[in-house]
């Protein structure tokens, strides 16, 4: 007979809002390791059931500059230093089993640094095992009494099943145990002492709702992922599991006593599933043969001595556990020979190897590049994580680069929705580990926020239930019956029964003598007799038929009457559940865009701070220079008040002086009159003669002379070389503008300018090439008499390129004539004597006044008063 094979069936089309649409977080759990010493110093402090802490040590603390942080993070559930490996067991892996055993994947993986206790956590140790004995403890306590017979199911390299009758099954098994050395462990061989202790659970433990029209079949198989390479730890290959033998070319050597492991490769099967091509699946059918596969392989796996860690797992291993179910046929006897009813699932238990630092473990060479590869791979782990996390938080779509690793492109399809997810994160509280369990922590923070699709269930046999024990019960009371034939049933006694009770025994039919009447008859008699029982049992086999067909039709009624209401409250269960489905979505969507919102706000937050930080900052500095502006501002005062209590003083002197020497000249022309007056009365008092003399007159003059005490500025004047003035600003070069109305005046102060450039009209020509500026302006006094103005200033260039000037001072040239005043003389004087006598008489004559305006004088600033002091009388 030709085995009928078995894959796993595609994932069926779902509509929007089933199950599969649901997403649940990736469980992660934290367990905390008991110090190696009681007196060594701890960073890890279990807060809580699901929070730990992390502490900065004291040596850290030092080397930060005095920075104390203590940081907190929460897990689904956190297991401390008490806590057993059942209680662990209980919490993690139970649910995974049980969804193993109900047709749904499982991944669970133990993460941490190295020397946390994850070997100790997955394997155990003797007296006390791990979750992986306790796994298949609970898997063969729970299909015990349902698994298949050995070869029933048969595994191929197309990451599927082929299942085949028990005929089949028993040729498969016979050829295998005739062959000298058996691979598959048998159940009956004496336990290793060396892992006894390990399986030996005492708890007992077992899955509810078992499936008893299916039976099962168990296969596990072993891999290590080292330097990125995947090895078969059940190949039957004799190998140095540490370091193999190598020439001095560097290539292995090739001989009959050494082989080198070769590496797998991995494949996708037609459901887009991952799988190792070609590694060893091991039927099993105990606890015991479980574990003694995974034991062989255990000691093949890579392990060394580092500074860390005495046996530190070099390499990722992964135990995987394969079960296939398959339903039993209508009758309940055999496995129904139909692959499209075949289940498979599988439960993946990984031990990471640990990260490292190499500065710590000293390792060189291999060590060095196994370092290296295993933290290689763990980082590919953390950036998927965090691109899954993004993609499911911001609704991005980048790729996630499960192909980096084989680790990560092995269990791509448990993120992608093919199972449930859980990993236990093993810490070592000693703090050495600080910075290491840092990082692991932010990894499990990470991890936590990741999502994975809700499994399918699987799809329900449309065989009776519950036709196993049926079948079988209806056996035994066959058997029974049997067993107790003749003994009364009911009221009345079975036709069949009496038939079977006293059937009439043929007689003899030979006959041997022809007038023999007697064997005829009798034989006619009891033929006639059966005839008649043939119709009593035919009649009551007909009533029979028709009470079994009113049975039935009964029973056929009254199952279509409980499967209408069933599935009326179906319907009405599926549409509560659809609206609880549409009203968890609405939530999860209201959810994702409420975490949304907030992280935005968090980050405009964050921003607004930073801004807020800078504008404090700035305003900081603003102070600070207003602070200071204020200071300078308040010194820049003190100068002006000094400067103007300097310049209130020197104007106050400068006015006391102006007074002085405008009392100066008060006194200077009341002395004048004072001698006009004197010089009145002596010509009054004066005899007069009849005829005025000449010498008398000459002689008068020199009284009056003798008097005096101005000399005359007429006679022995000596002629005055007329001399130009040099202006304050002779330094510079000029424009003379010297407009042609202008009347040339003969006083003795001219203005001289060397260099200059005389204009009679200003022009932009002149003006460009000289800095000063000099208007001479002229003007008629009050008196009559002509007043020269020079008006200066300094040039500027203007944006436009042209030149402005920006007057800044004015020199004032007045000339007075002394014959301005005259004294009236007598009629009878000549008038030129008489002009010659006031010339000599005025005081204004003896007085020669020049003004300037000059700075620095000692008359005040832009004026200097030259006179010649008048002599008193004696």
């Amino acid at each position: 007979m030709k085995p009928a094979k078995s894959k796993t069936p595609r994932k069926p089309f779902l509509k929007k809002g089933t199950q599969a649409s649901l997403k649940d977080p990736v469980g992660v759990y934290c367990r905390v390791r008991p110090l190696s010493f009681p007196d060594q110093e701890c960073c890890i402090e279990v807060i809580s059931d699901t929070t730990v802490q992390l502490h900065t040590p004291e040596g850290y603390r030092i080397n930060r500059n005095g920075d104390y942080k203590e940081t907190q993070y929460s897990f689904k559930q956190v297991f401390g230093t008490l806590t057993t490996q059942k209680e662990l067991f209980d919490v993690v892996a139970n649910p995974l089993v049980d969804d193993l055993i109900h047709g749904k994947n499982g991944l669970l993986f133990t993460y941490g640094v190295t020397g946390s206790g994850k070997t100790h956590t997955m394997t155990g140790s003797p007296g006390d095992g791990g979750l992986l004995p306790r796994c298949l403890d609970m898997i063969f306590n729970s299909i015990g009494s349902f698994q298949a017979k050995r070869y029933v199911f048969k595994s191929n390299d197309r990451n599927s099943m082929d299942i085949q009758c028990e005929v089949d099954a028993l040729l498969e098994r016979q050829k295998r145990e005739a062959m000298p050395v058996p691979k598959t462990p048998s159940s009956k061989r004496q336990i290793d002492p060396e892992f006894a202790d390990m399986i030996n659970v005492q708890e007992f433990c077992k899955a509810e709702e078992i499936d008893e029209d299916s039976v099962y079949g168990v296969f596990v198989s072993y891999i290590e992922i080292y330097n990125n390479y995947i090895y078969d730890l059940l190949e039957e290959v004799p190998f140095d599991p540490i370091k193999p033998k190598w020439n001095s070319c560097n290539t292995p050597v090739r001989n009959t006593d050494f082989i080198p492991p070769q590496s797998k490769m991995l494949r996708e099967d037609k459901n887009h599933n991952m799988y190792v091509a070609g590694c060893t699946e091991v039927e099993v059918k105990s606890t015991e043969e479980a574990f003694e596969v995974f034991w062989r392989g255990q000691k093949k796996r890579r392990i060394a001595n580092t500074q860390l860690n005495r046996e530190s797992s070099r390499s990722h291993s992964v135990f995987i556990i394969k079960l296939a179910q398959a339903p039993l046929d209508a009758d309940g006897d055999n496995v129904l020979q139909e692959k499209e009813q075949i289940t498979l699932s599988q439960l993946s238990l990984v031990d990471l190897a640990g990260s490292e630092r190499t500065n710590r473990t000293k390792a060189e060479g291999n060590r060095l590049r196994e370092a290296g590869n295993i933290n290689q791979s763990l980082m590919t782990l953390r950036t998927c994580m965090e691109v899954l996390r993004e993609n499911q938080m911001y609704g991005t779509n980048k790729m996630v680069p499960y192909r980096d690793s084989k680790l990560t492109h092995l269990f791509k399809n448990y993120f992608d929705g093919e199972g449930k997810v859980r990993m236990i994160v093993c810490v070592n509280p000693k703090a050495e580990d600080y910075e290491e369990s840092l990082q692991v922590m932010r990894f499990a923070e990470v991890t936590q926020e990741v999502e994975v699709a809700r499994p399918v269930d699987k799809a329900i046999c449309g065989l009776t239930p519950g036709r196993r024990y049926r079948n079988q019960a209806f056996r035994e009371e066959l058997t029974r019956r049997l067993e107790l034939r003749g003994g009364p049933i009911g009221d009345e006694q079975s036709v069949t029964e009496i038939l079977l009770q006293s059937f009439p025994p043929l007689p003899s039919c030979e006959i041997l003598d022809v007038n023999d009447e007697q064997t005829l008859p009798r034989l006619i008699e009891v033929l006639e007799k059966r005839h008649h029982v043939r119709q009593m049992m035919t009649e009551e086999f007909n009533k029979q038929v028709i009470a079994f067909r009113a049975m039935l039709q009964d029973f056929d009624n009254a199952v279509l009457n409980k499967e209408n209401y069933i599935q009326g409250k179906l319907n009405e269960k599926e549409k509560v559940i659809s609206g609880q489905k549409a009203e968890i979505d609405r939530l999860e969507k209201k959810t994702k865009t409420l975490e949304y919102k907030i992280e935005i706000l968090e980050k405009t937050t964050t921003i607004y701070e930073e801004d807020k930080r800078n504008l404090q900052q700035e305003l900081e500095n603003q102070s600070q220079k207003l602070q200071r502006q204020f200071s300078d501002k308040r010194r820049l005062e003190a100068r002006l008040q000094g400067m103007v209590t300097e310049t209130t003083m020197k104007w106050e002197k400068e006015c006391e002086r102006r007074v002085a020497a405008k009392h100066l000249e008060m006194q200077n022309k009341l002395w004048v009159k004072d001698e006009k007056l004197k010089q009145l009365k002596a010509i009054v008092t004066e005899p007069k003669n009849d005829k005025p003399e000449r010498p008398s007159r000459e002689r008068d003059r020199e009284k009056v002379f003798q008097r005096s005490v101005s000399p005359s500025p007429i006679p022995n004047v000596p002629p005055i070389r007329l001399r130009h003035r040099r202006s304050r600003s002779a330094g510079d070069r000029w424009v003379d503008h010297k407009p042609a109305s202008n009347v040339l005046t003969e006083t003795v102060m001219q203005p001289h300018v060397p260099h200059a450039i005389t204009v009679a009209v200003a022009n932009e020509k002149a003006l460009a090439k000289c800095e000063k500026y000099m208007l001479t302006h002229q003007e008629l006094a009050s008196d009559g008499e002509i007043e020269t103005k020079l008006i200066k200033g300094d040039v500027f260039k203007t944006r436009g390129g042209g030149q402005s000037v920006q007057f800044t001072d004015i020199e004032t040239l007045k000339q007075e004539s002394p014959t301005g005043r005259k004294r009236r003389s007598s009629t009878s004087v000549p008038p030129q004597e008489v002009a010659t006598e006031s010339e000599w008489t005025d005081v204004e004559t003896r007085c020669s006044v020049a003004v300037e305006m000059r700075a620095g004088s000692q008359l005040g600033p832009g004026y200097q008063h030259h006179a010649q002091p008048k002599r008193r009388k004696p």
